[in-house]
């Protein structure tokens, strides 16, 4: 056995599984296809097969992709390049551990924007009681605004103009759509996980209304510094092995990952050699009949508030059926600097079992790969490139892993 296979602290009985040095074969940076993203079903013509989405473009005033010459060719399947750390938001040192989140400071001039306001005259439509009080985030793809109905605290998210604009509109729109679709699952079968309530949603606009839940986010960063306390990242995990372990009706949610279709992208691109795909086919071919489990898709820390009941889940644009220990893998990844959570992870992927450790190895590669072609980027700065060449590490790991897996069948 080897069950710390992906834990950071080697023994002597584990000298095949040690982590590389910094410098071991760390390739270069990779011109390719963005990082992963599930996608929208589409038609046989590449136009989007959810009637929504064309409804939603219809709402907005949007020209069909045939007629806007700007938006340029467009390919079957084509995923959205995910935000690139490169803006500093990212990266920028978190809360400490135990120390309490800096008051949020409302600047009443950034509801005047015009994005803002745009976003506002959607939230009315279905929400004519809403009360704007304080924008919580302005950025390329949503718009998310606090306020009230009534005396109660709710926050609207809506579609960015940027986003609405752009030549990734109809995934983006997929994406929301799917997102309001499992908020309203959630009405119908409860999870036994805490999430805000959903209060209103449009789909052609996409604008989406909750419930606003106090509390302050595990991390503001995708990769923090400094990870959340011992007894929070207990908490958190707790949280997403309850949500794993939830078998709701198989017809609520659908898969959304092609594990096949990502092994090959990531090889046509030189991030898999020949031998790391095969190897992941390999585990695959022996998953075949494993059960999917319900993941959140997206168990960032920045997706996970620390409330004063628990943790609480947002952010559900990726749920649905994955192969076990994804929403693990996430965590595993982005913890880089905790390695006690780190054996915490590896442990709970794979209590399962044999089967249970072989997907979360398959998903810790991919979950990787994405993370590598996100953050290898050209103009990266000194503190980006000291995290690539953990990931980079990681990797190694990782595949090693995987190798010593496939020679266990």
């Amino acid at each position: 056995m080897y069950s710390s296979a992906t834990s950071p602290t080697p023994t002597a009985t584990r000298t095949a599984l040690r982590p590389p040095t910094a410098a071991a074969g760390r390739p270069g940076p990779k011109q390719g296809p963005p990082p992963s993203r599930p996608v929208a079903p589409r038609a046989a013509d590449g136009r989007p097969a959810d009637p929504r989405v064309q409804a939603a473009r219809a709402a907005l005033g949007l020209r069909s992709p045939e007629t806007a010459a700007a938006a340029g060719p467009r390919v079957p399947g084509a995923r959205i390049p995910a935000a690139r750390p490169g803006d500093g938001r990212l990266l920028r040192p978190p809360t400490r551990p135990g120390q309490p989140a800096a008051q949020e400071r409302i600047d009443p001039s950034a509801l005047q924007t015009p994005s803002v306001r745009a976003a506002l005259a959607g939230v009315s439509r279905i929400c004519p009681a809403f009360t704007p009080r304080q924008v919580l985030r302005e950025g390329s793809r949503h718009i998310l605004v606090a306020g009230t109905i009534g005396r109660a605290p709710v926050v609207a998210k809506c579609l960015a103009p940027q986003a609405v604009r752009s030549e990734y509109f109809d995934q983006l729109a997929a994406d929301f759509h799917h997102e309001v679709a499992v908020y309203r699952a959630f009405v119908r079968h409860r999870p036994p996980v805490r999430l805000p309530r959903l209060v209103a949603a449009d789909h052609d606009r996409c604008v989406l209304v909750m419930e606003r839940v106090p509390g302050r986010p595990a991390a503001r960063e995708r990769h923090p510094a400094n990870a959340p306390t011992p007894g929070e990242v207990r908490a958190l995990l707790t949280a997403v092995r309850t949500l794993n372990l939830w078998r709701p009706p198989t017809d609520v949610f659908q898969p959304r990952l092609d594990y096949q279709l990502e092994i090959a992208r990531y090889h046509s691109v030189g991030q898999l050699t020949d031998r790391d795909a095969g190897d992941l086919r390999g585990l695959l071919h022996g998953l075949g009949h494993a059960p999917l489990q319900l993941c959140h898709g997206d168990a960032l820390l920045s997706n996970m508030l620390l409330a004063p009941s628990g943790p609480v889940l947002v952010d559900w644009e990726q749920a649905g059926w994955y192969l076990p220990g994804y929403d693990l893998a996430v965590l595993w990844s982005v913890l880089s600097g905790d390695t006690a959570a780190r054996r915490q992870i590896s442990q709970l992927a794979q209590s399962g079992g044999t089967l249970a450790r072989d997907a979360f190895l398959v998903n810790l590669v991919l979950v990787l790969m994405r993370e590598i072609r996100l953050y290898d980027v050209p103009g990266a700065g000194e503190e980006q490139r000291i995290m690539i060449r953990r990931l980079y590490d990681d990797a190694a790991l990782a595949r090693r892993a995987v190798r010593a897996a496939v020679g266990t069948r």
